[in-house]
Protein backbone atom coordinates (compact mmCIF):
# COMPACT_ATOMS: atom_id res chain seq x y z
CA UNK A 1 0.00 0.00 0.00
CA UNK A 2 1.53 3.55 -1.17
CA UNK A 3 1.40 6.33 1.64
CA UNK A 4 -1.19 7.90 -0.85
CA UNK A 5 -3.67 5.20 -0.63
CA UNK A 6 -6.77 4.53 2.18
CA UNK A 7 -8.34 1.64 3.66
CA UNK A 8 -11.68 0.49 1.69
CA UNK A 9 -13.69 0.67 4.83
CA UNK A 10 -13.58 1.89 8.20
CA UNK A 11 -14.58 1.13 11.74
CA UNK A 12 -17.21 3.57 12.59
CA UNK A 13 -20.09 1.48 15.37
CA UNK A 14 -18.49 -0.75 18.02
CA UNK A 15 -20.00 -3.95 18.81
CA UNK A 16 -21.85 -2.19 21.46
CA UNK A 17 -23.96 0.18 19.59
CA UNK A 18 -24.56 -1.95 16.99
CA UNK A 19 -25.96 -4.31 19.90
CA UNK A 20 -27.53 -2.02 21.61
CA UNK A 21 -29.87 -0.60 18.38
CA UNK A 22 -30.55 -3.76 17.78
CA UNK A 23 -32.07 -4.45 21.40
CA UNK A 24 -33.89 -1.17 21.47
CA UNK A 25 -35.39 -1.59 17.80
CA UNK A 26 -35.92 -4.77 18.82
CA UNK A 27 -37.59 -4.53 22.41
CA UNK A 28 -39.30 -1.29 21.14
CA UNK A 29 -41.18 -3.15 18.48
CA UNK A 30 -42.10 -6.01 20.68
CA UNK A 31 -43.67 -3.71 23.43
CA UNK A 32 -45.50 -2.80 20.14
CA UNK A 33 -46.76 -5.92 19.15
CA UNK A 34 -47.32 -6.74 23.17
CA UNK A 35 -49.23 -3.35 24.22
CA UNK A 36 -52.93 -4.03 24.19
CA UNK A 37 -52.81 -8.07 24.58
CA UNK A 38 -50.02 -9.11 26.49
CA UNK A 39 -49.85 -7.04 29.61
CA UNK A 40 -46.79 -9.40 31.53
CA UNK A 41 -44.97 -9.98 28.86
CA UNK A 42 -45.50 -5.87 27.41
CA UNK A 43 -44.44 -5.09 31.26
CA UNK A 44 -41.25 -6.94 31.00
CA UNK A 45 -40.21 -5.96 27.93
CA UNK A 46 -40.55 -2.30 28.83
CA UNK A 47 -38.54 -3.08 31.88
CA UNK A 48 -36.01 -4.66 29.29
CA UNK A 49 -36.30 -1.53 26.87
CA UNK A 50 -35.53 0.58 29.87
CA UNK A 51 -32.43 -1.13 31.08
CA UNK A 52 -30.79 -0.96 26.95
CA UNK A 53 -31.72 2.74 27.30
CA UNK A 54 -29.40 2.78 30.52
CA UNK A 55 -26.49 0.91 29.06
CA UNK A 56 -26.76 2.93 25.57
CA UNK A 57 -26.71 6.74 28.10
CA UNK A 58 -23.87 4.90 29.93
CA UNK A 59 -22.11 4.05 26.51
CA UNK A 60 -22.62 7.12 25.38
CA UNK A 61 -20.28 9.16 28.07
CA UNK A 62 -17.68 6.30 28.67
CA UNK A 63 -17.87 4.22 25.44
CA UNK A 64 -15.73 3.34 22.40
CA UNK A 65 -14.95 7.44 20.70
CA UNK A 66 -17.61 7.32 18.08
CA UNK A 67 -20.33 5.92 20.62
CA UNK A 68 -19.62 9.07 22.85
CA UNK A 69 -22.42 11.60 23.04
CA UNK A 70 -19.84 14.56 22.63
CA UNK A 71 -18.84 13.41 19.33
CA UNK A 72 -22.14 13.49 17.42
CA UNK A 73 -24.04 15.91 18.89
CA UNK A 74 -23.57 19.24 17.81
CA UNK A 75 -25.36 22.61 18.55
CA UNK A 76 -27.53 24.42 17.05
CA UNK A 77 -26.20 26.44 15.04
CA UNK A 78 -23.81 23.19 13.34
CA UNK A 79 -27.25 21.61 13.29
CA UNK A 80 -29.28 24.05 11.45
CA UNK A 81 -26.26 24.49 9.05
CA UNK A 82 -26.34 21.36 8.41
CA UNK A 83 -30.08 20.92 7.70
CA UNK A 84 -29.74 23.61 5.33
CA UNK A 85 -27.06 22.09 3.48
CA UNK A 86 -29.10 18.76 3.25
CA UNK A 87 -32.43 20.53 2.03
CA UNK A 88 -29.99 22.69 -0.72
CA UNK A 89 -28.32 18.88 -1.62
CA UNK A 90 -25.22 20.17 -0.67
CA UNK A 91 -25.00 18.38 2.90
CA UNK A 92 -21.18 17.01 3.38
CA UNK A 93 -21.17 13.31 4.24
CA UNK A 94 -20.51 12.23 8.06
CA UNK A 95 -17.93 8.89 8.85
CA UNK A 96 -20.92 8.76 11.92
CA UNK A 97 -23.52 10.16 12.73
CA UNK A 98 -24.76 13.33 11.38
CA UNK A 99 -25.75 16.51 13.17
CA UNK A 100 -29.25 15.67 12.52
CA UNK A 101 -28.89 12.10 12.92
CA UNK A 102 -27.42 13.32 16.49
CA UNK A 103 -30.11 14.84 17.53
CA UNK A 104 -32.37 12.01 16.41
CA UNK A 105 -30.47 9.52 18.66
CA UNK A 106 -31.10 11.57 21.56
CA UNK A 107 -34.86 12.12 21.06
CA UNK A 108 -35.24 8.21 20.07
CA UNK A 109 -33.46 7.73 23.63
CA UNK A 110 -35.31 10.38 25.29
CA UNK A 111 -38.82 9.48 23.93
CA UNK A 112 -38.20 6.15 24.87
CA UNK A 113 -37.03 6.67 28.61
CA UNK A 114 -40.39 8.76 29.02
CA UNK A 115 -42.58 5.57 27.14
CA UNK A 116 -40.94 3.28 29.74
CA UNK A 117 -41.39 5.42 32.67
CA UNK A 118 -44.47 6.22 32.35
CA UNK A 119 -45.22 2.45 32.19
CA UNK A 120 -43.76 2.08 34.93
CA UNK A 121 -45.68 4.44 37.32
CA UNK A 122 -48.64 3.49 35.53
CA UNK A 123 -47.50 -0.40 37.38
CA UNK A 124 -47.34 1.43 40.76
CA UNK A 125 -49.96 1.56 43.69
CA UNK A 126 -49.24 5.29 43.79
CA UNK A 127 -50.60 6.07 40.07
CA UNK A 128 -52.24 2.69 39.28
CA UNK A 129 -55.48 3.84 36.97
CA UNK A 130 -55.17 7.26 36.39
CA UNK A 131 -56.12 8.19 33.06
CA UNK A 132 -54.15 11.11 32.45
CA UNK A 133 -50.91 8.84 32.75
CA UNK A 134 -52.13 6.11 30.54
CA UNK A 135 -52.75 8.32 28.03
CA UNK A 136 -49.18 9.90 28.11
CA UNK A 137 -48.01 6.76 27.93
CA UNK A 138 -50.12 6.12 24.83
CA UNK A 139 -49.10 9.50 23.26
CA UNK A 140 -45.17 9.14 23.81
CA UNK A 141 -45.29 5.22 22.28
CA UNK A 142 -47.22 7.07 18.96
CA UNK A 143 -44.57 9.61 19.10
CA UNK A 144 -41.99 7.13 19.53
CA UNK A 145 -43.64 5.18 16.23
CA UNK A 146 -43.42 8.04 14.38
CA UNK A 147 -39.91 9.39 15.44
CA UNK A 148 -39.07 5.66 14.61
CA UNK A 149 -40.46 6.60 10.83
CA UNK A 150 -38.68 10.12 10.99
CA UNK A 151 -35.30 8.09 11.48
CA UNK A 152 -35.61 5.24 9.05
CA UNK A 153 -36.55 8.39 6.32
CA UNK A 154 -33.37 10.13 7.31
CA UNK A 155 -31.26 6.91 6.69
CA UNK A 156 -32.62 6.07 3.24
CA UNK A 157 -32.45 9.86 2.37
CA UNK A 158 -28.60 9.91 3.68
CA UNK A 159 -27.61 5.85 2.48
CA UNK A 160 -29.03 7.64 -1.36
CA UNK A 161 -27.71 10.65 -0.85
CA UNK A 162 -24.12 9.22 -0.12
CA UNK A 163 -24.41 6.12 -2.34
CA UNK A 164 -23.57 3.89 0.92
CA UNK A 165 -26.02 1.63 3.22
CA UNK A 166 -26.30 2.75 6.59
CA UNK A 167 -28.40 -0.03 7.65
CA UNK A 168 -25.23 -2.38 6.62
CA UNK A 169 -22.89 0.09 7.84
CA UNK A 170 -24.88 -0.65 11.48
CA UNK A 171 -24.76 -3.96 10.77
CA UNK A 172 -21.23 -4.39 10.58
CA UNK A 173 -19.84 -1.70 11.76
CA UNK A 174 -18.03 -0.33 9.05
CA UNK A 175 -18.21 3.02 6.43
CA UNK A 176 -16.41 3.61 3.29
CA UNK A 177 -13.35 5.35 4.07
CA UNK A 178 -13.94 9.08 4.19
CA UNK A 179 -12.45 11.40 1.27
CA UNK A 180 -11.53 14.63 1.69
CA UNK A 181 -13.99 16.39 1.53
CA UNK A 182 -15.64 14.32 4.36
CA UNK A 183 -15.92 14.75 7.49
CA UNK A 184 -14.55 12.45 10.68
CA UNK A 185 -17.82 12.27 13.01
Amino acid sequence: MTADARPATVPVWDRAVRGLHLALAGGTLATWATGQWWHDSHEWLGYGVGGVILLRLAWGFVGSPPARFARFVRGPRSTWAYARAVAGGQALRHLGHNPLGGWMVLALLGCAAATVATGILYTTDWLWGFEWLHRLHQALAWTMLLLVLLHVAGVVFTSLQHRESLVAAMWHGRKRAPAEHDLPA
